[in-house]
């Protein structure tokens, strides 16, 4: 999984596989979720990031089973 964050278009993708996007749907105006060829979600697109989430705040936590 990668998080990139494009500071001169304010703009988030997080890539959950990196694989051939199929096809990219539109969740809301500033919201895209990519899709894979099985119909997996691949990646997200977040438009308008600073406003919209919590940049450059970041952590990840991995739960244990």
């Amino acid at each position: 999984m990668k998080i990139k964050y494009f500071q001169d278009t304010d703009t988030l993708y997080i890539e959950f596989r990196n694989v051939t996007v199929a096809e990219t749907k539109d969740y809301d105006e500033n919201t895209f979720i990519d899709i894979d060829t099985s119909g997996n979600v691949c990646g997200i697109t977040i438009e308008h990031a600073k406003e919209r989430t919590d940049i450059p705040a970041f952590s990840y936590e991995q739960v244990a089973a």
